[in-house]
C-alpha cells in the first residue's frame, strides 16, 4: 500500500501518546497521576447541559447549514463586537468542531506548496503538522525562558522570508501560558498586514489570564479587515472539550472559502452540541459565576505549582501569565539514570517519570523545547501535591 506523502510527513500527536500511556498503566491498576491532559477536571455548568438535553427532547437533530446555527454564529459575532469592537457578522463567523478544525482548515484554504508559514516556538504540537497537511513549510520563531517565552514582532521580522505568506499566534500559550503583551499583538498585526500575511490568532485561552492583559487580535479586524482570522473555543472555559465545538471569525471570503472546505470534510458540528454553546453564550447570569470559580481554582492550584515545581532539585519554572499548564527546564537532570532509565531528553525523562513514580508529563520536544516538559494544572490540588511528592522523591535520587 502506498501512503500519501503530506500523510507520512505528520507526526503523531505527543499530548494524545501521554493519554494513552497513562491509561494504559491506570487499566492495570496504577495510580497515575496524570499531567497530561489539556482539558478542565471541572464539569460543564449544568445549564449548558440541560438545553442540550431540551434539543435532544425537541427533536433538533437534523442537519444545520454547514457554517453553525443563525443564533450560534451570532452570539460569537455578538461576543467580538462587544469586546474588541470587532465588526463581524454572522456571515464572517464559521462554527467548528472544535478551534482545531478552525485552525486546520484556514491552513488548507491559505497555504499550498512553496509558503511559508511562521509558527512561533514553543508551539501547540498540531501547529506543525496543520501547516504540513496544506503543503507548506514552518519556519519556527524562537522564544526564550528568559522572556517568559513571550513573543515580539521583532522575533516574527528576524524569522521572515520573501516565502511567508502567515503566521500562527497562540496567546495564551500552550505549552508555555506566555501571555502576549498587547503592544506586540499590535505590532505582529501591523507587520503582517504590511507584507500581506494572514494572521491566524488562536486565542483559545483568552479567558484564562493570571498575569498581564489578553488583547485579542480582532481589535484590528475594523483598520486591517484582510489580516486576521481568530480561531476560538469553548471547549476549556466552558469545560466542553467532549462536546467538539469552536469556531473561526474573520474575513468573508476566507470564511466561505473554508465553510467549503467543511462541507465536503464533515459538514456541520453536532446540532445539539451547537444548542449547548448558544446557552453557553447567551446566559451571562448562568455562565458567567461557573466560569469565574473555574478560573478561581485555576489561579489557586497555579499559586501553589510554581513554586512547588521550583523548590525541586534540579528544576526551574517561570510563572505563566495564563492558560493551565506549567513548562519547567527540567534539562539538569539529563544525562542521569532515573529509576533505571538512562535520561537524554524531555522524552526519556517523561518515560523515567511515568515508569518509576507513575508520573505523566508530556515532553517538551513535542513543543519545539527539549529541556522542558509540560505539566497540565487541570486536575484537583490534592493530585497536584501528591505528584508534586512523587517528583521530589524520584529526581532527588
Amino acid at each position: 500500500m502506498k501512503f500519501a506523502s503530506r500523510a507520512s510527513r505528520v507526526a503523531g500527536s505527543a499530548t494524545l501518546a501521554v493519554l494513552k500511556a497513562a491509561g494504559a498503566l491506570r487499566a492495570r491498576g496504577v495510580d497515575v497521576v496524570d499531567f497530561g491532559p489539556g482539558e478542565p477536571d471541572f464539569t460543564t455548568p449544568a445549564f449548558v447541559k440541560r438545553a442540550a438535553i431540551d434539543a435532544i427532547e425537541a427533536n433538533f437533530t437534523k442537519y444545520t447549514d454547514t457554517s453553525g446555527i443563525p443564533e450560534l454564529r451570532e452570539a460569537i459575532a455578538a461576543r467580538y463586537r462587544a469586546e474588541w469592537s470587532a465588526p463581524y457578522t454572522a456571515s464572517e463567523v464559521l462554527v467548528t468542531a472544535g478551534g482545531k478544525q478552525a485552525l486546520h482548515t484556514a491552513c488548507l484554504a491559505l497555504f499550498e506548496e512553496g509558503d511559508e508559514v511562521l509558527v512561533p516556538s514553543p508551539y501547540w504540537v498540531s501547529f506543525p503538522e496543520m501547516v504540513t497537511l496544506a503543503g507548506a513549510k514552518s519556519v519556527f520563531v524562537p522564544t526564550n525562558a528568559a522572556s517568559g517565552f513571550r513573543l515580539t514582532a521583532a522575533d516574527v521580522a528576524r524569522a521572515a522570508t520573501p516565502a511567508t505568506r502567515g503566521i500562527i499566534v497562540n496567546t495564551p500559550n500552550n505549552p508555555t501560558g506566555a501571555v502576549m503583551e498587547p503592544a506586540e499583538v499590535e505590532g505582529v498585526v501591523r507587520l503582517a498586514a504590511s507584507r500581506g500575511w494572514t494572521v491566524l490568532f488562536d486565542e483559545c485561552y483568552d479567558r484564562f489570564v493570571f498575569e498581564g492583559r489578553h488583547l485579542s487580535a480582532a481589535s484590528f479586524a475594523r483598520e486591517f479587515p484582510e489580516t486576521v482570522l481568530v480561531a476560538g473555543t469553548l471547549s476549556k472555559t466552558y469545560a466542553m472539550t467532549g462536546w467538539r465545538v469552536g469556531f473561526a471569525a474573520g474575513p468573508k471570503a476566507l470564511i466561505d472559502l473554508m465553510n467549503r472546505i467543511v462541507g465536503h470534510a464533515t459538514s456541520n458540528v453536532c446540532s445539539i452540541t451547537q444548542q449547548a454553546a448558544l446557552a453557553a453564550l447567551t446566559r451571562p447570569d448562568e455562565s458567567e459565576p461557573a466560569v469565574e470559580g473555574m478560573l478561581k481554582e485555576y489561579a489557586r492550584r497555579r499559586e501553589y505549582l510554581i513554586p512547588a515545581l521550583n523548590a525541586l532539585p534540579g528544576v526551574t519554572c517561570a510563572p505563566p501569565g495564563g492558560a493551565f499548564y506549567a513548562f519547567p527546564d527540567v534539562s539538569a537532570h539529563y544525562g542521569r539514570v532515573l529509576g533505571g532509565v538512562p535520561v537524554t531528553g524531555s522524552e526519556s525523562f517523561a518515560k523515567a517519570l511515568l515508569e518509576t513514580v507513575a508520573v505523566a508529563v508530556t515532553p517538551g520536544v513535542a513543543f519545539g523545547e527539549d529541556r522542558c516538559v509540560r505539566l497540565s494544572f487541570a486536575t484537583s490540588r490534592a493530585r497536584i501535591e501528591e505528584g508534586i511528592s512523587r517528583l521530589a522523591r524520584v529526581l532527588a535520587v
